[in-house]
């Protein structure tokens, strides 16, 4: 059966009126077991509403969304072939997204990704990446009455008052502006108002976290396209890069960074995750790091799991020189022997515990990537159940005015921010026009 939210509940109700008839059928004794599960379901209840309560007067705000890219690789960007006010959970494979589901679960303002794959270079990276940024804009025009871009916080404001849902625009990967800071200012002329500096392959001019040699940072011209991006005010996201990158941009950077889609690798030692010392510049930085919720980068035994599955599937390809049939049957046996970790919603909301700790409540948020990933935390299956998340921090004794800190608040404060450092290198700094060429010239030596 597909998985609902709803169901869920209906199955916990179920399930707790039949503990009750099965005690007093039994005879035994169930009195203050049923006083303890009763006030727990209180607590549930009260934390459930408070939640929805708190996203009626702030927008929830997620970092990162894949959709964009769901219709492009199942439906070629038809945007007749996927229903988005149906219930996309239904198809095969299922997404995490449609409308009534965002709906139900109360978000306020949502950056949908507009990634293309590393494989693609040049000027092909570039035409992809303007076919989903159309893609955006053609979504948002078939659903006025649910959708609306926004290029500022004042319109996630606004749109989230008039009880839409603010769309927003993430380049996900330098590549995509193909080593031109011309291509970067029509892409924000386009309405893409945040960029991920690098996805999972080094770009020419910036280190990614998972691609050798992993010890890379910014060159000069990737620190002249963060000082493009705070003229612009396009959001400088280090989600993907690697920790040399962190650092430079951050040396660069005169505006707030945003991790749209990064949780703590303090926690889980994944190289997409962000350390501690570097949680600590985003504090000074005055920027968020938005929690993921990829199984991967919140579960150490998780990212064990996907070790030891890569390993698997090298043997196999070893043995199965030129039968990727047979690798891929070995994979399949090898999974049902070792299925994959179950992980908890608690995981995600211990990854906020400590992002609060190490940098303070004011530079947390969220950033699901769904839509994006194969596997989700128990309780966070799809976009209807960020109230859950928020219930549970409440749980753990966060303020209302910290969760609606997470939820959205502390992000919109770093595009104002980022708004306001525009405006004044705008006064003072006219449009680069540096080339990589003239730049990183001492590099090709």
């Amino acid at each position: 059966m597909t998985y609902h939210p709803a169901h869920s509940g209906i199955l916990i109700v179920l399930l707790g009126l039949t503990s009750l008839a099965f005690g007093s059928l039994t005879g035994r004794p169930s009195g203050g077991a049923d006083k303890a599960l009763m006030q727990k379901a209180r607590l549930r209840s009260r934390y459930a509403g408070q939640a929805r309560q708190i996203l009626k007067e702030v927008p929830l705000i997620d970092g990162h969304n894949d959709t964009p890219g769901q219709y492009r690789h199942r439906v070629n960007n038809h945007l007749d072939a996927i229903d988005f006010a149906g219930d996309t959970g239904q198809l095969d494979p299922p997404m995490h997204t449609d409308l009534p589901r965002l709906r139900a679960g109360g978000i306020g303002g949502q950056f949908w990704s507009v990634y293309v794959s590393t494989n693609l270079k040049g000027a092909e990276a570039v035409q992809v990446t303007l076919e989903q940024i159309d893609l955006v804009h053609r979504l948002v025009a078939r659903y006025p009455d649910d959708l609306e871009l926004a290029l500022t916080a004042d319109d996630i404001v606004r749109i989230h008052g008039q009880g839409k849902i603010a769309s927003l625009i993430d380049v996900e990967g330098g590549h995509s502006i193909n080593n031109s800071l011309a291509v970067l200012r029509q892409q924000y002329r386009a309405g893409a108002r945040c960029m991920t500096i690098t996805h999972s392959a080094n770009t020419d001019w910036a280190g990614a976290a998972t691609t050798p040699p992993e010890h890379r940072g910014l060159s000069p011209f990737g620190q002249e396209v963060i000082r493009e991006m705070n003229r612009l005010g396009m959001l400088v996201d280090l989600s993907h890069v690697s920790p040399e990158t962190m650092h430079d941009a951050l040396d660069v950077t005169e505006a707030p960074v945003i991790f749209s889609h990064s949780s703590a690798r303090a926690l889980c030692d994944h190289p997409r995750n962000v350390p501690d010392d570097v949680l600590k510049r985003v504090k000074q930085n005055n920027g968020v790091v938005m929690v993921t919720f990829v199984t991967e980068f919140v579960s150490e035994e998780v990212r064990q799991y996907r070790a030891a599955e890569k390993a698997e599937g090298a043997r196999l390809k070893a043995l199965f020189l030129h039968d990727p049939d047979a690798v891929e049957a070995g994979l399949a046996v090898w999974r049902e022997a070792h299925p994959a970790p179950p992980v908890p919603l608690a995981i995600i909301a211990d990854h906020i515990d400590h992002v609060r700790k190490v940098a303070g409540i004011d530079h947390v948020g969220i950033g699901s990537d769904f839509d994006g990933i194969s596997a989700t935390p128990v309780g966070l299956e799809d976009v209807s159940t960020y109230p859950a998340l928020l219930a549970e921090l409440l749980r753990r004794g966060y303020s209302e005015d910290e969760v609606k800190k997470v939820a959205g608040l502390n992000l919109l404060r770093v595009m104002r921010q980022a708004e306001k450092a525009a405006a004044n290198l705008q006064r003072k700094t006219a449009p680069s026009d540096a080339l990589i060429e003239e730049l990183d010239k001492e590099l090709k030596k």
